[in-house]
C-alpha cells in the first residue's frame, strides 16, 4: 500500500493553486452563469489508462471552496486504471466545484503523469536488481508531491533536499582538491545517520573511491555519472557490492534497460519529474 501524504502537507499547495486561479474577483463565469445554491455531480473520469497519484489534491481543491462537498474515490493512489475508468465521484455546489476544476485537475493530471510515466521505467528494469529514483529536479513548490508520485509508481525517492543527505558532486571535488578530501571533510562532518554520496566522472575516480571504502572512510554510495555501458559493467566488477553503484546521466526508456543489466543498484532519472506528460483526466457534470 502507498503511504498517503497527509493533508497538511497537500493543503497549502492547493490553496496557493486556487488563489492564482480565482484572482481578485473569484470565478466571474460561474457567478455570472451558475444560480446561487446551485447543485452538481461530477465524475472525474480517465481519458488515457495511467497510475493515479494526487487525487488529494482534487478533493482538498473541492473541498477548500465548499466545505460540505462530498468526494468519494474509486482509484487509489498508487492504483493502475484504464482509459473510461470513474475515478472519483463529487457531489457539492456547483459554482464551487467549477471553480476547484481546474486547480485540481491541472495537479492530478500532473501528478498521475509522473506516476504513469515512473510506472513505465520500473517495467523496463524488470528482472534486474536496479531500482528507480528521481532526482531534485523537480517544479518549485511541488517536491513533496512528484516526489509521492514517483513512489506511486513503482519508484523510490533519492534526497528530498540539500539537508538530508550529502551529494559530492564534480563541482565539489574540484574545489575541494580531489575525491579524498572532499570524501574526508564530509565524512567528518556527518552523523551516524546521514549517508554520503560521491560522483565520480571516471573509473580512476572510482578507483579513488574504492580505496577509501576499504579503509573505512569513503562514502555509502557511487553515482556513475554518463559512464559507458561498458564503463559501467566494468564499474560493477571493481566494486564487487562494496558499496551501492548508482547509474546516472543519458537514462530515458530506450537506454534504461541495458543500462539495468550491467549490475548497477540504483538508476536515477530526471525525467521522470522534468519531462512527465501530462496525464487526460477529466471531470464531467452527470
Amino acid at each position: 500500500m502507498i503511504r498517503q501524504l497527509p493533508d497538511i502537507m497537500i493543503d497549502p499547495v492547493v490553496r496557493m493553486a486556487l488563489a492564482e486561479d480565482l484572482g481578485r474577483a473569484g470565478d466571474v463565469t460561474a457567478q455570472a452563469c451558475i444560480p446561487a445554491g446551485s447543485r452538481m455531480r461530477a465524475i472525474v473520469g480517465a481519458r488515457k489508462p495511467g497510475v493515479l497519484a494526487g487525487m488529494g489534491c482534487m478533493r482538498l481543491a473541492v473541498l477548500a471552496i465548499d466545505p460540505a462537498a462530498t468526494v468519494t474515490e474509486h482509484v487509489a493512489d498508487g492504483e493502475a486504471f484504464e482509459a473510461g475508468t470513474a475515478l472519483a465521484e463529487i457531489e457539492g455546489d456547483a459554482r464551487a466545484l467549477l471553480s476547484a476544476e481546474r486547480t485540481g485537475l491541472n495537479l492530478l493530471g500532473r501528478l498521475s503523469g509522473i506516476a504513469t510515466l515512473t510506472r513505465d521505467y520500473v517495467r523496463a528494469v524488470e528482472g534486474t536488481k536496479a531500482r528507480i529514483a528521481d532526482t531534485r529536479k523537480t517544479t518549485p513548490g511541488l517536491r513533496a508531491l512528484e516526489k509521492h508520485a514517483v513512489v506511486c509508481g513503482g519508484g523510490i525517492n533519492h534526497r528530498f533536499g540539500l539537508d538530508d543527505a550529502i551529494l559530492i558532486k564534480d563541482n565539489h571535488v574540484v574545489v575541494c582538491g580531489g575525491v579524498e578530501p572532499a570524501v574526508t571533510r564530509a565524512r567528518a562532518m556527518a552523523g551516524h545517520l546521514m549517508k554520503i554520496e560521491l560522483e565520480v566522472d571516471g573509473l580512476a575516480q572510482l578507483d579513488q573511491a574504492l580505496a577509501l571504502v576499504d579503509q573505512g572512510r569513503g562514502p555509502d554510495v557511487v553515482m556513475l555519472d554518463n559512464f559507458s555501458l561498458e564503463m559501467l559493467r566494468d564499474a560493477v566488477a571493481r566494486t564487487a557490492g562494496r558499496v551501492t553503484l548508482e547509474a546516472s546521466g543519458g537514462v530515458n526508456l530506450t537506454t534504461v534497460g541495458a543500462i539495468a543489466r550491467t549490475g548497477v543498484d540504483v538508476i536515477s532519472v530526471g525525467g521522470l519529474t522534468h519531462s512527465a506528460s501530462v496525464l487526460d483526466i477529466g471531470l464531467d457534470a452527470v
